[in-house]
């Protein structure tokens, strides 16, 4: 990718969920784009969709409506395979630091 492209774009994204009967629009209208090699952080108090964002972009949860195009491809029609190749040669994770804490104490006691 050269120059200012966009290699992951997030266009209007609007996710919901059903709670109770309660709709709750958790992100609405989200847009963001990333280039190739950029760090980003992304900050904002609990309950803010942080979590919800970070799950969309990593293809682990669905979009309500907007656009998410991955080097200019839309993901409004990715089947599962398509999500499952972008999960496993496309994007990483790591996961917040107490999921290391049971490693680290077995790795002290073995």
């Amino acid at each position: 990718m050269k120059g200012n492209s966009a290699m992951l774009q997030l266009k209007d994204i609007v996710k919901k969920y059903n709670t109770g009967g309660t709709e709750v629009e958790v992100l609405k209208k989200v847009n963001i784009s990333f280039r190739e090699s950029e760090f980003v952080s992304i900050l904002g108090a609990s309950g803010s969709g942080k979590t919800t964002l970070l799950n969309i972009i990593g293809g682990l949860d669905k979009y309500s409506s907007g656009d998410m195009l991955l080097m200019g491809r839309s993901t409004k029609e990715f089947t599962d395979r398509d999500w499952d190749s972008y999960r496993n040669g496309t994007i990483g994770f790591v996961f917040q630091s107490y999921n290391f804490n049971r490693a680290s104490k077995c790795y002290r006691k073995c």
